[in-house]
């Protein structure tokens, strides 16, 4: 499977990248089948060829989050930006909130139950 995504080159601490087209899970460095235009994040320089860009994407490569959102913000694509980045951190802080709330749930749900069975003995004793 194809993808659109970012090729590391530059200097030390120096980057700019390329956008390139290459299959999925190829290596950062690696080959490539298309160079699609360039990316410098220090002087915000970008040039990509937009036709090309939206040929592969009609014929099944698909860009990662960090292109999507370039593309977006170049009007290469019109599609809303997505979030990137996802850390370890915010998926266990995500995790510990579900974690919470499914136990607020269970509680709530044994409160009830306490209350019913409550009313229950006070009709019962009536």
């Amino acid at each position: 499977m194809l993808a659109i995504k970012l090729k590391r080159i530059g200097k030390k601490k120096q980057p700019s990248y390329r956008i390139v087209v290459a299959e999925k899970k190829s290596k950062a460095n690696g080959g490539f089948v298309e160079d699609l235009g360039f990316f410098n994040p220090h002087s915000k320089e970008k040039k990509i060829e937009g036709e090309r860009v939206n040929y592969w994407i009609k014929n099944g490569a698909k860009p990662t989050e960090t292109v999507h959102n370039l593309l977006v913000s170049e009007s290469v694509i019109l599609n809303a930006k997505v979030k990137s980045h996802s850390t370890r951190r915010r998926k266990k802080h995500i995790e510990k909130e579900e974690k919470a709330k499914a136990e607020a749930v269970l509680q709530a749900q044994k409160e009830v139950e306490v209350e019913v069975k409550v009313e229950e003995e006070e009709k019962k004793e009536e």
